[in-house]
Formats: structure tokens, C-alpha cells, sequence
């Protein structure tokens, strides 16, 4: 019997609540693999690779969701732009008897068809929307961090005493 793999790629920038709303949702799934950005599609300045798996690592932890894995996989990738259809292909090389699923947000289903090799994407494997439940982002952990206020209420406990340990 294959294996179903979920496929959350983000970029965890730090995760927040409202990633955690969405994996919340993929318990039935053998595993879900988080996959953080190695770097952003558009640019946007994020916080150290090696750091947001620190991260991932902590809100898996934290979650008590034994699915979770920590995929480093973008990490490995010499191609630019990172797309979605070569992430599953080279996800599907390491795992060629599993079954995928592409996990995404109800936002970028309107863009879906903008995606390298949308077609492709959809004949090979499964695509999934899943809206998250908790309207928290981690622009507004960011935004919070920078303001020098309380982000218990927006990550993971262990996720926000990384985050404050490094703001201090």
C-alpha cells in the first residue's frame, strides 16, 4: 500500500498559529511534509534557512501532530526559480511509491493556473486547498516582534521563546 504524503511548502517566516491551523486539518495524511522556501519566489527578505528549520522543528514539537516532518529538500535544489512542479518531481524521485498531494491556501488556487506547469501539476498528482481556520500570519509575528510586543498568542510556545530569545 502507498504512502500519502501531504506536500506544505511555506516560508515559515516564522510559522504561526495559522500554519498550524492548516496542518491541523491533514491529520488523515501518513505524513505531511513542511517544506520551508530556501528562498523567496519575489524576493522578500526572510529570516535565515537554517534558522525558520530551527523553527519548524520547535512547532513540530510543539504541535503533537505525528505526521509533521521537516522537509529540507529546497535546500538541495541547484534550479532557480523553485517551482512546484520541480519540487513534487523531486520529491516524487525520493519517494517514487508514495502518494502526493500539493497543500496550498484558497489564495493561491486564483493563481493557480499562473504556476510553472499548472497542467502537469494537476495530472500527476493531487492538489489540495485548505483554508487556514486561525487568521494569523507571520507578517503579523514579525510586526510584533519589531513592536516589541507579546507573540505568545500568535506561534507556538516553544516557536515564541526562540523568536524573543533571538529579539533580546
Amino acid at each position: 500500500m502507498s504512502e500519502s504524503i501531504a506536500i506544505f511548502g511555506s516560508a515559515f517566516n516564522p510559522p504561526s498559529l495559522g500554519h498550524l491551523s492548516v496542518l491541523q486539518q491533514l491529520t488523515h495524511f501518513d505524513r505531511v511534509f513542511l517544506v520551508p522556501s530556501f528562498s523567496h519566489a519575489w524576493g522578500k527578505p526572510m529570516m535565515d534557512f537554517d534558522y525558520r528549520c530551527q523553527l519548524i522543528e520547535a512547532f513540530i514539537s510543539d504541535a503533537q501532530q505525528p505526521n509533521l516532518t521537516l522537509s529540507r529538500i529546497e535546500s538541495t535544489l541547484d534550479e532557480s526559480p523553485i517551482t512546484t512542479f520541480l519540487l513534487l518531481s523531486k520529491l516524487q524521485e525520493h519517494y517514487p511509491e508514495a502518494n502526493f498531494t500539493f497543500v496550498m491556501g484558497p489564495d493561491n488556487l486564483l493563481n493557480f493556473s499562473q504556476f510553472d506547469r499548472s497542467n502537469d501539476i494537476l495530472f500527476q498528482w493531487k492538489v489540495l486547498t485548505c483554508p487556514q481556520t486561525v487568521d494569523i500570519r507571520s507578517t503579523d509575528i514579525r510586526n510584533a516582534l519589531a513592536e516589541h510586543q507579546d507573540i505568545q498568542h500568535l506561534t507556538t510556545p516553544s516557536v515564541a521563546k526562540k523568536l524573543m530569545n533571538q529579539a533580546q
